[in-house]
């Protein structure tokens, strides 16, 4: 494969405090070297034997073509960012208000971390994570650094490069400029198709129906607001044994005898119940429960999930 230049997205000309030789020879030297450099490392990866290639050949060339790569990837969504008055749109500055608290807020902690590279390199994103439907902002080092399945919309590139020549190692004063330079209905644009990328697939367990699941977090929050509510840890007697840890506050009951013990619970307070992964076992232990007229749900993640979340565990006797 062969990667092809882009035009640049902005209209050099039209950039306020940002002059023509700054962005002419950043993109002409800084992205169009980094495409020239990601089509030779194309070039010498076809050509490999796999076979035959030491590994730490094979090693640096990959390290080599991520760098390249997102260079190019950031550069062109960098000169996107460019090209307007700095004003957000009133979707952005709704979306930044939902994410960050204000769009003030957001830009106050853009820049921050924007300054904090000056000097060194890298780059300062706002991304959408679709996982968890939000806006983040991150750094990337080095080309390389990225939240992984995040959708950058927005991109400041903090190398020496992209503002010394204008501001020297004023590089406060290069991010104020760019913030007055941003395009906001451009991100906006990109805003709108990253929302539309779906979150990894959930797990489903259809054969469960409404069963109401509950996560760690949910569980959690309702042992510590004081309200009673039955913690059942439904493992089987051979996941305890191996174990030997609970969940703080929950009792172990026999998940093969839940019509022997089932008696003991109260009605009138809702019982959560866990096996060791969230599946089949704490479900169908629920479900017997719901059957027989208590408010009964399921742990998702079950009690390997509690531990994972950093629930607190006390020794089974």
């Amino acid at each position: 494969m062969r990667y092809q230049l882009k035009q640049i997205h902005c209209r050099p000309y039209t950039l306020n405090g940002l002059s023509l030789q700054l962005i002419e020879s950043h993109y002409e030297n800084n992205y169009g070297g980094a495409l020239r450099k990601l089509n030779a490392i194309t070039e010498q990866l076809a050509s490999l034997d796999y076979a035959k290639t030491p590994g730490y050949v094979l090693n640096g060339l990959k390290k080599d073509e991520i760098v390249a790569l997102n260079s190019t990837l950031l550069h062109e969504l960098y000169f996107a960012s460019l090209g307007g008055d700095g004003q957000p749109t009133p979707g952005m500055a709704e979306a930044l208000a939902r994410d960050f608290g204000s769009y003030q807020k957001w830009k106050a902690e853009f820049r921050a971390l924007a300054c904090a590279l000056g000097g060194g390199s890298g780059w300062v994103l706002l991304a959408w994570v679709p996982r968890d439907g939000r806006l983040v902002n991150q750094y990337a080092s080095d080309h390389s650094q990225c939240v992984a399945g995040g959708i950058p919309i927005l991109a400041i590139d903090m190398y020496e490069h992209a503002y010394h020549m204008d501001f020297g190692a004023n590089a406060p004063a290069y991010v104020d400029t760019f913030l007055r330079n941003v395009n906001w209905a451009g991100v906006e644009g990109l805003y709108e198709d990253a929302g539309r990328v779906a979150p990894p697939r959930p797990l489903v367990q259809e054969e469960f129906g409404d069963l109401p699941g509950l996560g760690v977090e949910d569980v959690r929050e309702m042992m510590n607001s004081g309200k009673p509510v039955q913690l059942i840890d439904a493992r089987p007697r051979h996941f305890v044994s191996r174990q030997q840890d609970i969940a703080e506050g929950a009792t172990w009951r026999d998940p093969e005898r839940v019509k022997e013990w089932m008696g003991e619970l109260s009605k009138a307070d809702p019982v959560v119940v866990y096996c060791a992964y969230g599946f089949h076992v704490g479900c169908k232990t629920a479900i017997t429960l719901r059957e027989a007229g208590f408010d009964a749900s399921y742990m998702k993640v079950g009690h390997s999930g509690w531990k994972a979340a950093g629930g607190p565990v006390r020794m089974h006797s």
